[in-house]
């Protein structure tokens, strides 16, 4: 990792939390320039969709629109939106608020979406629907979750430092915890409930994510094979030797109504 972000990432776990903003600053001053909008607030320009049992390009229900200068994922089939270019080292931005729709088979469930980062193979290779990646959860009480969605080999996988105790299955990232590899599973951010249930509208005591409607900030910052995901401005998740290093990025669509908007990607500098 350059010294820069080093040394700013010396910081981050001073009570488990920091304003993204540090971070920002020095990177963004050198990168304001390359700064790459992603979306364009018009349409869908170096993105093409992806639909399970409709395959690419293909959305008769208007699952993918831009409305009013925002992306809308309606959620009615499973799905995504890919970027047609792969990306390595980089800061992205983007903003989400969840809409009021939920749809059949997780009509009652918590409204769920999803980041997924360095996106390879076919289309589809996971369960038929996205590529394998790595993901940064978008869900109620859990937003900023890693998931591996990999192949079940070492090909996908992130390192992490995690606490003894699991919780429900699942591993729970603690700064001063004991290093662990993940090639299966989840990775969940540092506060989450314990109490956590798949049940629409779910929120957390210490949950980080704004209530129903209101925009939320996610931010992941991806360079020299580490990957720090900040939700509102808060570091929620953190891990390192990533694999693969680089992808394309796709944005899901499992099930609930989303809204995005400012999906920007800056170019950072690796080693």
């Amino acid at each position: 990792m350059n010294k820069l972000v080093y040394g700013l990432l010396a910081a981050l776990f001073l009570g488990g939390f920091v304003n993204e903003n540090i971070l920002a600053q020095g990177s963004d001053k050198k990168n304001k320039s390359k700064t790459i909008k992603l979306f364009n607030g018009k349409n869908f320009d170096g993105w093409y969709t992806f639909l399970l049992y409709r395959g690419r390009d293909n959305d008769p229900k208007k699952v993918f629109t831009v409305h009013k200068g925002m992306i809308r994922i309606s959620g009615e089939e499973w799905g995504c939106i890919t970027t047609q270019a792969e990306y390595k080292d980089y800061k992205i931005h983007l903003e989400f608020k969840w809409g009021g729709k939920t749809f059949a088979p997780r009509l009652a469930n918590t409204r769920d979406s999803g980041l997924l980062l360095h996106s390879q193979g076919e289309d589809g290779g996971s369960e038929g629907i996205w590529m394998h990646s790595i993901e940064c959860q978008i869900i109620e009480g859990r937003t900023g979750d890693f998931i591996v969605v990999g192949d079940g080999s070492d090909h996908f996988q992130i390192k992490s430092t995690v606490a003894t105790e699991k919780q429900s299955g699942s591993f729970v990232y603690e700064p001063n915890g004991h290093e662990h590899t993940i090639i299966q599973g989840r990775l969940n951010w540092f506060a989450r409930d314990p109490t956590w249930k798949d049940v629409i509208g779910f929120r957390g005591k210490k949950d980080v994510e704004k209530p129903l409607g209101e925009w939320n900030t996610l931010e992941c910052l991806v360079v020299d094979g580490e990957i720090d995901i900040f939700l509102n401005g808060v570091l929620v998740n953190r891990a390192t030797h990533i694999k693969p290093a680089k992808g394309r990025i796709q944005i899901q669509s499992e099930g609930a109504e989303i809204y995005f908007r400012r999906v920007e990607l800056t170019p950072l500098s690796g080693k």
